[in-house]
């Protein structure tokens, strides 16, 4: 009896702990997203520094030309997002007075087709300003994260700078083979993951750009940025990239060309998403449906629009720390698919997320 009270009073400071931690990473959220950002940005960024250093480049070489690309690429993508949300944002006014308008054209197309609605319930059920700025808001909240450029980049370089002491900082702990291999499997499943994911990501939003551009949507490069960025979120990521480009379609070219984009878009993912992606991402990332969306919420609650980006390589890091220790690794199964792990020799093996 004493034994089990113990384990209560056990799993209740355990519990207790993990508040504290969580409370403590929200307030510090400021601090903690750059930190994640530049650390995931850093494993993007790591096959090309180390694919240089193989080739025989020096390294400080090989981190200037990491870093130059890195600084072109933020560049672009921050000039962008900056002047196209200026304009999105001064421009709410007009797309306002656009929506009304297409609104009233659909009614009255639904009333020549013998469905009689209220306009005002049109209205209050759907209305495109409020959603307009919704994305307004949100596109001004990644900007933001741009704002820190410099920290991150500086994280960054120091981050490429030490990825190869870390990795013979992990050969030395031969001591501990368990431990290194699963510091390993988590090195390796993250930076697999990201660049896999990063490389299908832009795939996806110079896919839509085109689209956009041919249909003659406003902002069609920063839709595909947004579409980019937020393919990173997993189920509804595309879906929610749609949503601002679908309506800026009908405000702007009326309810075929938003048809036409809203076809566009459930190809593009349907071809990436379930033809794409699978082939190259392999077998997947071991994670339940259930715990991927839950982990979306629960990362974006805790850090914001990042975190939601990021839900899924935060989400693997967890699971693998979990599964390393006995007493938690029921956590890592419940976590996971519930599909029967294969006994493997090599406990740094990752097969179930090699592509194919």
């Amino acid at each position: 009896m004493m034994r089990q009270d113990n384990s209560i009073g056990y799993l209740f400071i355990i519990l207790a702990a993990v508040v504290i931690v969580l409370a403590g990473i929200k307030s510090a959220a400021v601090i903690v997203v750059p930190f994640l950002l530049s650390m995931f940005l850093a494993i993007i960024f790591a096959p090309m520094f180390q694919w240089l250093n193989r080739r025989g480049v020096p390294e400080g070489i090989s981190l200037f030309v990491v870093i130059v690309l890195f600084i072109v690429l933020m560049g672009l993508v921050g000039m962008l997002v900056g002047s196209s949300v200026q304009d999105f944002t001064s421009k709410l006014g007009f797309y306002e007075a656009q929506s009304q308008q297409q609104l009233e054209g659909v009614i009255t197309m639904l009333s020549g087709l013998g469905v009689e609605i209220s306009g005002q319930q049109v209205k209050e059920m759907f209305d495109p300003a409020v959603v307009m700025k919704y994305v307004a808001g949100t596109l001004k909240s990644l900007g933001s994260v741009l704002t820190n450029s410099l920290v991150i980049l500086l994280t960054v370089v120091f981050i490429l700078l030490e990825s190869a002491q870390f990795k013979r900082k992990i050969a030395s702990l031969s001591t501990d083979q368990v431990l290194t291999g699963h510091m390993r499997e988590v090195i390796e499943k993250i930076e697999q993951y990201m660049v896999l994911k990063a490389v299908i990501s832009a795939l996806t939003g110079i896919t839509v750009t085109v689209m956009l551009k041919i249909i003659g949507v406003d902002y069609a490069v920063l839709w595909g940025v947004v579409a980019f960025m937020l393919n990173f979120i997993p189920n509804i990521g595309s879906i929610i990239a749609a949503v601002p480009a679908v309506l800026l379609a009908f405000i702007q070219l009326g309810l075929v060309s938003a048809s036409i984009v809203a076809i566009g878009y459930m190809v593009i993912n349907i071809m990436v998403g379930s033809v794409i992606e699978p082939k190259v991402m392999g077998q997947g990332l071991g994670l339940s449906t259930l715990v991927v969306f839950l982990s979306l919420i629960f990362w974006g609650w805790l850090l914001g629009p990042v975190g939601m980006l990021l839900s899924i390589p935060l989400t693997i890091m967890v699971k693998i720390a979990l599964d390393a220790q006995p007493n938690t690794r029921w956590i890592a199964v419940m976590l996971g698919t519930g599909a029967k792990r294969r006994e493997k020799k090599d406990p740094v093996s990752v097969s179930d997320t090699n592509p194919r």
